[in-house]
């Protein structure tokens, strides 16, 4: 009576470990940009709850800056559609991050964010 053998051959080790390191590097490239998108995403929101019903785009501007300056993000408030709806400032900004992958290949992803609920 034969014994059937079982395991991973080396050619299936090596495909699925370069699959799973290709998985890991684009991992590694998205996720800063994610977060960084979260961190916009809440800068805008705790400016509109900061600001009055009397404050202009310049004061809106000025302390989404001071937040942006204190998460360490590169957005700036010039990137920001600010408007008002039914008397409450409303902050909208829509920007795509460009990922460099390997040679000239990137990933581009567009990110929308609002703070109008």
């Amino acid at each position: 009576m034969m014994k059937r053998q079982r395991g991973v051959a080396l050619s299936g080790l090596i495909i699925w470990g370069v699959v799973i390191g290709l998985v890991a590097v684009l991992a590694m490239r998205v996720v800063p940009s994610v977060a960084e998108y979260y961190k916009i995403l809440k800068d805008a929101k705790a400016t509109v709850n900061k600001m009055g019903p009397d404050s202009t785009v310049a004061d809106v501007k000025r302390t989404f800056n001071n937040f942006a300056v204190i998460d360490n993000i590169d957005f700036k408030a010039e990137d920001l559609d600010i408007s008002k709806e039914g008397g409450k400032i409303v902050v909208a900004f829509d920007y795509d991050k460009r990922i460099p992958l390997f040679g000239n290949v990137s990933l581009v992803i567009n990110y929308k964010g609002t703070t109008a609920e």
